[in-house]
């Protein structure tokens, strides 16, 4: 098997001006970064050709820790796709480096079918992740500036100051930390700590702006804690939004690339799904809808983080509806759900996948309850038995969906045409109509019972002294009525990793909330969720290296 430096070397990319001419897009309107790099402007985006389009959202079953390959099935689509004689674009996530150098290495496809150029994806890119890291910090100094000031202090009191720092690694060192040391010319000493940069609020906003004065609102809207009066502060009394907005100025202009087979994709955007939505913008996502007959996106991890984050908070707020969903799932994770451990992931065993097919039914289940047809796709890998992939489309056939092995890795396009075919049919004939689960409008108590209940097959939500008193706050603050973003494990439906499967009998509990009044949602933790993760024992980026010619490997 080639490595993906390999295939990348073996496949010629194209101009990025050819790639944009696929989509009907001038030369003029490309702000290149080099030959196969280039921002989209916003004036690009047409409503009217967004309500015509075919937006299509790939998700998966509860995956193991290396994933279940959404990224990799979501650009094979595309390839497959365009084999059939169908306009199709990727609309993807933007790669953060923490996983890129910790436990995932690259987030840029795999195999056959990837975005490229690669390296570029997967390290700097055109800087939108340093964009939203400096405007991240740009706020937190402004915090502290103005608690030093004596002339234009707002009585911010430092004890209830919700507002961190980001950087776009992992480093479990940073999580808490003490600052304002070294003297009075140093700051008010408090304790703070670090994000990751795609757990900052200035990510999510950047992926829920509508436009760049919507972009502005929403940054003034972040809640930075009280003043010792009990009085709410917003980055805006500080002044702070159109100074971050300077900074993001280019950074919500969404990137163009392109597929290992010349197709075009549109990378934008990354917060996680564990702790944030999970998606990338809705600018890019009504961008490649204004520009292709099909939309392919994906949301991160299973189905019960990325997918219901995307169906209740992304659709409803850029008004999206999705024609179907690619549901993931791949005999690895099936048998890892059925009981195998790691060292037994690639080793056939029916039993393991009959039981491990109870989670692939429970996200069936969930997806069809947005009123949206989902169709398994099964990541085909060399180790899985015939039997084991029958068993499978078997299960899938007794509940009226279709189930198709995918091959994108090992084939590209051509491995990916049933699917391709199966998606257009889907589209063609099922005429679903998608409804989110919940009303923004119902009390936060009682939509976060709902997503816990229909979602995760809770018996019933728990919420902590603490939860209680932050939702005291969220009344008192007006906030209610925003969705909900749920923060929990990616492993288990449940907020308890080890609990796999379908779990049942088992409640979830609410430890705390924050708010994302900026980005517009409401953020329940469940269990002991951190938003900055820490690096392996052996992080990837030991098995990474670069010659004098600047040739990068064991980036993949």
């Amino acid at each position: 098997m080639l490595s993906d430096i390999e295939i990348a070397q073996k496949n010629k990319m194209e101009h990025i001006v050819q790639v944009a001419q696929k989509l009907n897009v001038k030369e003029d309107d490309l702000e290149m970064y080099g030959k196969y790099k280039a921002k989209l402007p916003l004036s690009l985006i047409d409503e009217a050709k967004v309500e015509e389009s075919n937006l299509v959202l790939v998700t998966a079953m509860t995956p193991t820790p290396a994933g279940e390959g959404k990224t990799t099935m979501s650009i094979g689509l595309v390839e497959g796709l365009n084999k059939i004689g169908e306009q199709a674009v990727a609309v993807l996530r933007e790669p953060s480096l923490g996983p890129v150098f910790g436990i995932k290495g690259g987030a840029a496809g795999g195999g056959y079918a990837q975005v490229v150029p690669m390296e570029d994806i997967n390290l700097h890119f055109t800087g939108d992740f340093s964009a939203v890291e400096k405007a991240n910090n740009l706020l937190a100094a402004l915090i502290d500036n103005n608690i030093q000031s004596k002339n234009r202090n707002l009585g911010i009191d430092p004890r209830t100051i919700v507002w961190k720092r980001v950087m776009d690694m992992n480093d479990r060192a940073l999580r808490n930390i003490t600052i304002g040391l070294g003297g009075t010319t140093n700051g008010i000493p408090r304790e703070d700590g670090f994000n990751i940069t795609p757990a900052s609020e200035v990510m999510a906003i950047l992926c829920m702006a509508r436009n760049f004065d919507d972009l502005k609102q929403r940054l003034g809207n972040i809640f930075i804690g009280f003043t010792f009066g009990k009085k709410p502060i917003y980055a805006r009394d500080l002044n702070a939004e159109h100074a971050m907005a300077i900074l993001l100025k280019d950074a919500i202009k969404p990137n163009l690339v392109q597929t290992l087979e010349g197709n075009p994709a549109i990378i934008h955007g990354g917060p996680f799904a564990n702790i944030a939505q999970g998606t990338n913008t809705i600018i890019a996502t009504k961008m490649g809808m204004s520009l292709a007959k099909y939309t392919i996106t994906e949301a991160g991890f299973g189905a019960d983080l990325g997918a219901e984050k995307f169906l209740n908070i992304k659709c409803v707020a850029g008004n999206l509806k999705p024609k179907t969903i690619v549901l993931v799932a791949t005999v690895k994770a099936l048998r890892h759900h059925g009981g195998a451990v790691k060292e037994e992931y690639g080793i056939p065993s029916v039993e393991k996948v009959t039981k491990g097919l109870e989670n692939l039914g429970k996200h069936i289940e969930n997806m069809q309850k947005f009123g949206v047809t989902p169709i398994v796709a099964i990541n085909s890998f060399p180790n899985d038995s015939t039997e084991e992939i029958a068993l499978i489309q078997a299960y899938c056939n007794q509940k009226e969906v279709k189930a198709v092995e995918a091959k994108g890795f090992a084939e590209g396009g051509t491995g990916m045409t049933e699917l391709a075919q199966t998606v257009v049919e889907t589209i063609e004939n099922e005429k679903g109509q998608f409804k989110p689960l919940y009303d923004w409008e119902l009390s936060v108590k009682e939509k976060i019972n709902t997503i816990a209940k229909e979602i995760y097959g809770a018996d019933e939500v728990e919420f902590s002294p603490k939860a209680e008193k932050d939702l005291r706050q969220i009344d008192v603050l007006g906030l209610t009525n925003l969705p909900i973003c749920m923060a929990k494990t990616q492993k288990s439906f449940s907020d308890n990793a080890k609990l796999l499967g379908k779990p049942e009998g088992f409640s979830v509990t609410v430890r705390e909330f924050e708010y994302a009044v900026g980005a517009g949602f409401i953020i329940p933790i469940l269990g002991n969720m951190m938003r900055m993760p820490g690096l392996p024992s052996v992080p990837a980026s030991e098995g990474m290296t670069i010659d004098s010619n600047g040739i990068i490997s064991g980036l993949s």
